[in-house]
């Protein structure tokens, strides 16, 4: 289980890091800027190989990854007939470019295997009901468990997750359910209720239900090309959303902080899903690209997110912000990664030993708890 989860986040973080840093490599390309080195890995390099101007290695530690860019630094001495092809002489929108491109291809990457997975074809829950709760308002309009929905409100319905989105947004409005029971069609009107329900933040919130359980047998769906990649852009979207909102609870105090999760809880969910299957192992792939992505776009200085916001700055007061600025802007997002990754190994220590009662023992001994 140990050497699975050691091999499977190796290759799942290789190909987050690989994307994020293709995408730098390819806008400085494409923008002609010249590319000195392209680093999976920081730390001892393992094996390197320079083609063209570019030197390619694969360093020890695979928590990260760079690429080293000709004139990144301002006070870096160049040629005069290279000069056109350094970074820091590149427009502030072409700077941006290069740096954006990092967290847009962690998306793309997401996109790309959401797509693939639609493809391929995905288990889902059907539309057939299987349980109706006493008293509901499913019951009350004579719905019948194995009765399956196939439209509301005229509109064709095929999957649980269909159903349950329109009564969700229904806001408690009366709904046409065309039912099949036995192979003959029948309309029921159905109006749903406000009920008290946790949303995935742990929040009571309120929301509109009429009473109903799926039945647990299941369907693959298998979209077309066209088709998957508008789901995978959906997808996408939401848990990009959903990954922001999720920060921004953690700073409210809705969710607690004890739930972010380093290295180690990524190699055992990594290894947990490789002995699920393919699918699941890149559906996580996918999740934790979105967020490498969100996360980079945050405005902490060392990030991108830090980058692009000092290159906004400098095209709205039509200068570069100065580089003392920046040096101890850099300094303090240094401490707080630092900082966040000692918490965050904390936490997957906390989780791997919490059980054990030698570690329990030592914590109450410490902390008087």
């Amino acid at each position: 289980m140990i050497g699975i989860s050691i091999i499977s986040v190796i290759v799942l973080l290789g190909v987050l890091i690989f994307a994020h840093e293709l995408g730098h490599f390819l806008a400085a390309k494409w923008a002609g800027v010249g590319v000195l080195k392209f680093s999976l890995g920081f730390g001892r390099k393992l094996y390197s190989r320079k083609i063209g101007e570019t030197e390619y290695l694969l360093s020890l530690v695979p928590l990260g990854g760079y690429v080293k860019l000709m004139g990144e630094s301002e006070a870096e001495l160049l040629p005069e007939e290279e000069r056109h092809r350094s970074f820091s002489n590149k427009s502030v929108w072409v700077r941006m470019g290069i740096v954006l491109a990092g967290p847009v291809f962690n998306f793309i990457l997401a996109i790309l295997i959401f797509t693939a997975i639609y493809m391929a074809g995905v288990p889902t829950l059907t539309s057939t009901i299987g349980s109706i709760q006493e008293g509901s308002a499913a019951l009350e309009a004579g719905m019948l468990p194995a009765d399956t929905v196939v439209a509301i409100d005229g509109k064709p319905v095929r999957k649980w997750e269909h159903l349950a989105e329109i009564i969700s947004a229904s806001g408690g409005r009366t709904l046409r359910i065309t039912v099949d029971r036995a192979g003959i069609q029948q309309e029921l009107s159905v109006t749903p209720r406000s009920m008290k329900a946790k949303n995935l933040f742990g929040e009571e919130v309120d929301s509109w239900k009429i009473g109903v359980t799926p039945d647990p047998k299941i369907m693959t769906e298998r979209l077309n090309p066209a088709e998957a990649f508008w789901v995978g852009l959906k997808k996408t979207w939401y848990l990009s959303e959903l990954t922001l909102v999720s920060i921004v609870k953690i700073f409210e105090g809705v969710i607690s902080p004890k739930t972010l999760g380093g290295p180690i809880f990524i190699a055992q969910l990594a290894g947990a899903q490789v002995k699920e299957g393919l699918v699941p192992f890149f559906l996580l792939m996918a999740l934790l690209s979105i967020n490498l992505g969100v996360l980079n776009l945050l405005p902490i200085p060392i990030l991108d997110g830090g980058h692009l916001l000092f290159y906004v700055i400098e095209a709205v007061i039509r200068r570069p912000v100065s580089m003392k600025i920046r040096e101890i802007a850099q300094q303090v997002g240094f401490a707080f990664l630092i900082l966040l990754m000692v918490f965050v190994f904390g936490m997957d220590i906390d989780r791997l030993l919490g059980d054990n009662p030698i570690y329990e023992g030592f914590v109450r001994f410490f902390t008087g708890k």
